[in-house]
């Protein structure tokens, strides 16, 4: 009896419309100053809930893995999606920051990332040979997200108040990634195959790929980029207020330009690394933020000198989230690719974090510039050296060989 050949376009729509339902977390900062007004919190300690939420997205990638091999990735999916919709809403009805730290920031970030690695992962293993592109297409929409919910959110709090704004953003989000889930299905185990990786035979376990000196690179890179990115875009409104004089109205437009630019990252640098090479990809991405870093710290900032500067650390935040999982599928193989990813994925949380912490706690944007130009000239370094490490399966196939063997 044959089987119905599977329709790769529609697992490709359902992608799409869950990671476009997930991104729109990257709206937070235009709630930072109604909550403010609201119940007079103060700034700093409000933006700090994304930057738990960003870790604790990291964090749960860690987890996605085995979840997803116990639920299926239809059932995981549409549980997170629920999950996000009810933090949300519950989030309406909160009143102590505390509250909305564990609903906005800890139930939101789990689900999200839950559910943001294992349809990325899922995506790719779909299309092996194409990783940069499609990786761009799912972690695009993820920035699309952001983008077109940049005005439903704006809307929503300006019609019906930060709180009610909560409400009506879980009821949309969990209609979203509930009807994408549906239209997802995981991929024959065939497709995880060496033939399916372009004749790669190596899939690094979690303990091999910790054996290597490479993880360790991967993650101080990624941590870096995350940091830079992820700082910007929790504050760019509050930034664009402070530093280049802009009044609220026009702050609020670099939300769209820093989604719009983000988006953009993903898609262009995404395709772009499967032609030109991805760690040439991420050195370029490096060397702009550095550049975009020195010059938001350096130099008078004008409105267009600071929509270029964030618009830029955007575009290479958007390219290194899309890049960095087809680097982990180079580097390590598909089969095991959500756990491994997952592990490197941590400096996204991290980064996150590192970035908040050290603007609330040792002097505000400009050491905190200073701090991520210094390590995005570092990273810039490794990649330049950075190779794809010898196949640990390889020594372990080695180990099982007779002497004589090994030694011929």
């Amino acid at each position: 009896m044959r089987t119905k050949p599977v329709n790769r376009s529609l697992i490709v729509l359902g992608t799409i419309i869950c990671q476009m339902g997930l991104g729109t977390i990257y709206t937070w900062s235009l709630f930072n100053q109604p909550l403010v007004d609201k119940f007079h919190w103060g700034l700093a300690d409000v933006a700090t809930t994304f930057s738990i939420t960003s870790f604790f997205l990291a964090f749960s990638t860690l987890f996605a893995g085995k979840l997803q091999e116990r639920f299926g990735i239809r059932n995981l999916t549409l549980a997170a999606g629920v999950l996000v919709g009810l933090g949300l809403i519950a989030s309406a009805h909160a009143s102590s920051l505390d509250m909305i730290y564990l609903l906005a920031g800890v139930v939101v970030g789990f689900a999200v990332g839950i559910a943001y690695i294992s349809t990325l992962s899922n995506l790719i293993k779909w299309f092996p040979a194409n990783k940069g592109l499609i990786s761009g297409i799912s972690v695009g929409a993820f920035g699309s997200g952001s983008l077109l919910f940049k005005y439903v959110n704006a809307a929503l709090i300006a019609n019906a108040g930060v709180s009610a704004a909560f409400f009506y953003w879980g009821v949309i989000v969990m209609a979203l990634i509930v009807f994408g889930s549906l239209l997802l299905k995981e991929p024959a185990a065939a497709a995880s195959s060496a033939a399916a990786q372009g004749g790669r035979s190596v899939n690094y376990s979690v303990r091999q790929m910790l054996a290597t000196k490479e993880a360790y690179l991967l993650f101080a890179i990624f941590f870096s980029a995350c940091m830079s990115g992820l700082y910007l875009i929790g504050i760019v409104k509050d930034m664009g207020v402070q530093l280049a004089g802009m009044d609220v109205a026009t702050a609020a437009n670099t939300v769209s330009a820093v989604a719009i630019f983000n988006t953009a990252g993903r898609i262009i640098l995404g395709t772009l690394s499967d032609k030109v090479g991805r760690m040439r990809v991420i050195s370029f991405t490096m060397l702009v933020t550095v550049l975009a870093i020195v010059a938001l710290s350096a130099f008078t900032l004008s409105h267009s000198l600071f929509f270029l500067c964030v618009g830029a650390v955007a575009f290479c935040f958007g390219g290194n989230i899309t890049v960095f999982p087809a680097i982990v599928g180079d580097f390590f193989g598909l089969k095991n690719h959500s756990k491994n990813y997952g592990i490197i994925y941590q400096g996204f949380g991290l980064g996150a974090l590192a970035g908040s912490f050290i603007a609330k706690y040792f002097g505000g944007f400009h050491t905190t510039f200073m701090v991520i130009g210094v390590l995005s000239l570092l990273s810039l370094l490794i990649t330049l050296f950075i190779k794809t490490p010898q196949p640990a399966i390889m020594a372990e196939q080695n180990e099982h060989q007779p002497a004589e063997l090994v030694k011929a």
